[in-house]
């Protein structure tokens, strides 16, 4: 009964099925895979963050450069803030206990013994950066030379959050924290990498530091558990058109072995019954005008002529 098994269609049909199975139970281990090393990842982050709060800092040049190690580690470096080139950062984000509130990061450039500037988040205030009445407000870096220490981060890209890359702002402002939107800004090389002082100077707020690119539970985590749970599907999708097929034709091959016709197939059936049953039946005869057949008037006339004989 299971014979069509055999036939090059299905012979098609089992290929495909054993081969997709096996492929979407890989595929979806593989992002869930992904998925849990971002949890990973993002659990081992935050460890290191709360031993970097209290660790001792570390020289400037010890950390660099910065990855998903070093991101968040205190750093200490020594120099003379560039008081000609300060610098606001618009349109940023605090979050702390009085929720999310909009205001704008101070940035100075602190030049290091080293030669190269390193930029500092001084800290944020709330407002418009655009403001007089707000920028008013900012306090003027110190002067001499002084030791900053902060939490190390990585330059930012257009991914990040708050980032204006689209330029377009006026003088004094910065849309992204990098080297590379610093290197026409200021006439001496700049570190790829800043800090975010722990201490902010009244009335600024400290930025906390934010977690490694890739070491967060962002919305990259969520999809691959998404695409998890779509290839499990696919591979239950495949499984369940097999058995539905394999069932139908099972049935099928029943019902045929049985000499059941289904139903539309009554035309091949009376072919296959042989020409007896397409012979057509014999003529009847037809009536006269009295309503009697023609072989009853031929009776009563050959009783009529024996009578006179």
């Amino acid at each position: 009964m299971y014979r069509f098994l055999l036939t090059p269609r299905w012979w098609g049909i089992n290929v495909f099925a054993v081969l997709a199975i096996p492929l979407c139970i890989f595929m979806g281990s593989w992002q869930l895979s992904r998925f849990e090393d971002r949890v990973n990842t993002h659990q081992q982050q935050e460890d290191r963050s709360a031993r970097a709060e209290s660790a001792a800092a570390r020289p400037l040049a010890d950390l660099l450069p910065v990855d998903m190690v070093t991101s968040g580690r205190q750093a200490s470096a020594r120099g003379h803030y560039d008081t000609g080139h300060q610098l606001l950062v618009p349109d940023r984000t605090l979050k702390d206990k009085h929720g999310e509130r909009q205001g704008f990061y101070v940035l100075s450039l602190l030049r290091t013994d080293g030669g190269k500037a390193l930029p500092v988040v001084r800290g944020w205030l709330p407002g418009d950066a655009g403001t007089m009445a707000d920028t008013a407000r900012v306090p003027a870096p110190p002067k001499g030379e002084v030791t900053v220490t902060g939490a190390l981060q990585a330059s930012e890209n257009q991914g990040t959050d708050g980032v204006q890359a689209g330029g377009g702002l006026p003088q004094g402002q910065l849309g992204m924290i990098s080297a590379a939107s610093l290197v026409n800004i200021v006439p001496y090389e700049v570190y790829d990498a800043w800090i975010t002082v722990t201490d902010a100077q009244a009335p600024l707020h400290a930025v906390p530091p934010a977690a490694a690119e890739g070491s967060g539970l962002d919305l990259k985590a969520f999809q691959n558990l998404g695409y998890t749970g779509e290839w499990f599907v696919f591979a239950g999708f495949v499984v369940f058109m097999w058995f539905r097929l394999f069932r139908r034709d099972a049935e099928a091959a029943k019902d045929a072995a049985l000499g059941i016709v289904p139903e539309g197939d009554g035309g091949a059936a009376a072919t296959a019954a042989g020409p007896l049953a397409t012979e057509a039946p014999s003529a009847t005869v037809a009536p006269s005008a009295d309503g009697r057949g023609v072989g009853e008037e031929e009776d009563e006339g050959e009783a009529a002529r024996a009578g006179r004989a």
